[in-house]
């Protein structure tokens, strides 16, 4: 009897020692878990750098010439070309820019002068310092320098005269990012190229007779040369 029982517990520890080899060479099933959820990334602009562009548009403005009641108003389009840097600090741009358009600006005016007087700006210069906050891709700013132009006086049965004069302007503007390396922009100028003497070629007395002050839209585009993004 007892070696029956002896049989019996050898027996069965033998099939759960088997069992447990068994269960030993099974491969312990991989736990899933969700992957975290990639870090946010975003992209800011970084307006430092090079850039040329073009810029169009219109202006008008006014010229007061000695002697006549009212001034000549003046009207007319404007075309160039622009370039400049920025250094972006924080949120802060600096910039310096440059440009140089064409211009139609011009006007006659007969009050007090019969035979009509004709102001017109045939070019402007303008050098300027920009400060602006950017917005990410969005750049308003201020801006102010030199301005530099022709002025062109005129009255029939008379030589006239012409002089480059050296002014100033200031305005603002928004400027934004555009796909790739390029950026648009809107901006106004206020100009003012001082007097030009015209005297007896305008048939008058010999003084600073002829003044020019325009205001200038337009619209630009730029290309930015190693912009990073």
């Amino acid at each position: 009897m007892v070696k029956k029982l002896v049989a019996g517990c050898f027996a069965f520890w033998t099939l759960v020692a088997a069992q447990c080899a068994v269960a030993a060479d099974l491969s312990v099933a991989p736990l899933y878990t969700k992957a975290p959820p990639p870090a946010e990334v975003t992209q800011a602009y970084n307006w430092t750098g090079f850039y040329l562009g073009a810029n169009a548009g219109g202006g008008w403005g006014r010229s007061w010439w000695n002697g006549t009641s009212t001034p000549v108003d003046l009207s007319g389009a404007q075309v160039g070309g622009t370039a400049g840097y920025n250094w972006q600090l924080g949120n802060t741009v600096l910039g310096l820019e440059g440009d140089l358009d064409w211009s139609n600006l011009k006007g006659t005016g007969t009050t007090g002068c019969a035979a009509g007087c004709t102001t017109q700006n045939d070019w402007l210069s303008t050098v300027r310092g920009r400060v602006g906050y950017a917005f990410g891709g969005v750049l308003p700013y201020v801006t102010g320098g030199l301005a530099v132009g022709d002025i062109n006086a005129s009255t029939p049965g008379f030589a006239g005269a012409s002089a480059t004069n050296a002014g100033w302007t200031v305005g603002g503007g928004l400027e934004f990012a555009l796909p790739g390396n390029w950026s648009a922009k809107a901006e106004y100028l206020h100009v003012d190229l001082g007097r030009l003497n015209c005297g007896a070629n305008c048939g008058v007395a010999p003084t600073d007779n002829v003044s020019m002050h325009e205001d200038v839209v337009r619209a630009g585009l730029n290309y930015h040369f190693g912009w990073g993004k």
